[in-house]
């Protein structure tokens, strides 16, 4: 399994601030999911907070728009646009390209905390937790969105991917030019947005203090 981890990052925290004071900001919309009931999953009942797939078929989604995880550390926050990971509600065969799991970087159990994931990819999106080896997500710790195209992705969020990895230059390199690597911008929608998570992943406890 190579999920990509998403911790709490000030370069996060600024990109969100950038993006909600700009002009453009009343395009995009953060939701939280669940509403009032938040992200949570009840141990005594074994059942849900919130009917989850009913609150994201509730709602319409475009790219630049973040969902708000009210939660707390004995809950997983996992992204995929892998169908067959998310019908599994685990993710041991997840790729890295396609599954990222949300945290707040805390070890202490039943910790609260808010995880906001923004939505950089168009088409089909999933969520769930695979906390209690899927039993939870078994139980309706899941849901599904189709992201539109919208207004299309804040600057904030649509950077270019970073260039590839290059070989230092070796003692016979001196007299040979070097390689010119172009790359091309992400757009929204396409394999750009999915880069971008290096620098959004996980922007959770800081931002309680902005919207709540």
């Amino acid at each position: 399994m190579a999920v990509a981890p998403a911790n709490l990052t000030a370069i996060a925290l600024c990109l969100l601030i950038a993006a909600s004071s700009s002009s453009s900001a009343a395009a995009y919309t953060n939701y939280t999911v669940g509403s009032d009931s938040g992200w949570s999953f009840n141990e005594t009942t074994n059942a849900t907070s919130a009917n989850y797939s009913a609150w994201a078929a509730s709602r319409a989604f475009n790219l630049g728009d973040y969902l708000l995880f009210n939660t707390n550390t004995n809950l997983t926050v996992i992204q995929t646009y892998n169908l067959t990971t998310y019908q599994a509600c685990n993710i041991d065969d997840a790729s890295g390209n396609d599954t990222f799991q949300y945290g707040g970087g805390s070890d202490q159990f039943g910790e609260a905390l808010t995880v906001a994931v923004p939505l950089t990819l168009e088409g089909p999106n999933y969520f769930f937790s695979d906390a209690d080896d899927g039993v939870q997500c078994q139980k309706g710790m899941r849901f599904e969105i189709d992201v539109k195209h919208g207004s299309g992705l804040p600057p904030s969020l649509n950077q270019p991917p970073p260039p590839p990895y290059a070989e230092p230059p070796g003692p016979d390199a001196a007299t040979t030019p070097p390689a010119t690597v172009v790359n091309a911008p992400g757009n929204g929608g396409s394999g750009g947005g999915v880069n971008v998570r290096e620098a959004v992943w996980g922007v959770s406890l800081l931002l309680a203090t902005l919207f709540f």
